[in-house]
């Protein structure tokens, strides 16, 4: 048995895991912690580490639980393949991902780093630059704005803001 790689469709990486797992197939998609803004405020989600791709392991030679069903099963697009040979991954790489998974989950990938410009997009600072500082602990985050020449601290909610400047 070995791993090899298979290419979902558009944001069914899930969908293409459950149905296969369903089918008996031992599958792992390994996902990150990372925030998002929702509904204007900022939440934690697990999302696919790797867009459109998840792992599965399957015998040699297409002998062992059939390659068949796996092509026509639902969130599946197809098997990778380097020409008419499907892609085999190293056994050592599935375990390094699985092991850093654990970590990253601790961790989550944030939303605005440090010192990112930001631009304001509601409020009555709308269409200022600002640089991000941090959360407050309180669902809203501080941002440094430049008013009348001079650097002054601004809480805002994390909705009021949008990445890339102007």
């Amino acid at each position: 048995m070995h791993w090899y790689l298979v290419h979902t469709k558009p944001r069914q990486e899930r969908r293409a895991f459950e149905n296969l797992e369903r089918q008996g197939y031992e599958c792992y998609l390994p996902t990150i912690a990372a925030e998002k803004l929702r509904r204007g405020e900022i939440s934690v989600i697990d999302e696919p580490l790797f867009p459109r791709y998840l792992f599965i392991r399957l015998g040699d030679q297409r002998s062992s639980m059939g390659w068949l069903p796996v092509r026509s099963t639902k969130g599946v697009s197809r098997l990778v393949t380097f020409g008419v040979e499907p892609a085999r991954v190293e056994e050592e790489l599935v375990g390094a991902l699985r092991a850093r998974s654990v970590l990253a989950a601790q961790h989550p990938q944030e939303l605005f780093t440090p010192g990112e410009r930001l631009r304001i997009s509601e409020g009555p600072f709308a269409g200022l630059d600002a640089i991000y500082q941090m959360t407050d602990g309180e669902r809203r985050v501080m941002v440094l704005i430049e008013l009348l020449s001079k650097p002054v601290k601004l809480t805002l909610a994390p909705g009021q803001l949008a990445k890339g400047m102007t």
